[in-house]
């Protein structure tokens, strides 16, 4: 199964931790904001939504 992650800009208050908690570094801050920069890699192991505090991460099974 795969996904896509994506982030609400609105919500995204850039703080960082879903670029730490990646264990494939989907995830990158580009002007204040998290940006999935490597979405094709995302395993769908719910880390990043977990650590965002904000809840501006949803993944989509695709």
């Amino acid at each position: 199964m795969a996904y896509k992650p994506e982030v609400d800009a609105e919500k995204c208050i850039g703080c960082g931790n879903c670029v730490e908690v990646c264990p494939v570094d989907v995830y990158e801050i580009q002007d204040s904001n998290s940006v999935p920069v490597n979405a094709d890699e995302c395993l769908g192991c719910e880390s990043c939504l977990e650590a965002c505090t904000e809840d501006a991460i949803t993944l989509i099974e695709i």
